[in-house]
């Protein structure tokens, strides 16, 4: 188990890691991108953005990765961090099909891991997609 400095250490290393300008980019990409269906999912997991969508995915899933194996306190890591949540609630309804349709059943498992393990889990994932997706409507309603 890792002593509490030990986990801040590594939730700062993230956090700079998310300041990263390609990462940051992805993360913006992420938040935008509204799937309403499967095919969307497949379309975009091969399109021109593939790669921001990979990138932000698999940061998460290594993320949480490093709470599910012990290298980071899990209270402290939820307690920091809340955007894997944002993360999963989108995708969360498509990992099955995404597992199988590019055969990697342990696709995204660790975040799946993390965030239904989460206290209140589903009211906490529900209740973040729907404020991002208000939020994703305000900004666009600005641009217009």
């Amino acid at each position: 188990m890792p002593t509490p400095f030990e986990s801040a250490q590594l939730i700062l290393t993230l956090y700079e890691q998310r300041r990263e300008e390609t990462l940051r980019k992805a993360r913006d990409f992420y938040i935008g991108f509204s799937p309403t269906s499967f095919d969307d999912w497949k379309a975009a997991m091969i399109g021109p953005q593939s790669g921001y969508l990979r990138m932000v995915l698999t940061y998460w899933d290594m993320a949480a990765s490093l709470v599910k194996n012990g290298a980071i306190d899990q209270a402290m890591f939820v307690e920091a961090n809340g955007e894997f949540i944002v993360v999963f609630g989108k995708v969360e309804p498509y990992i099955p099909q995404l597992r199988e349709a590019f055969g990697n059943p342990g696709f995204l498992a660790s975040l799946e891991w993390l965030a239904l393990g989460i206290p209140d889990a589903r009211q906490r994932i529900d209740s973040t997609v729907k404020r991002v997706q208000a939020m994703v409507a305000a900004r666009a309603a600005q641009s217009q």
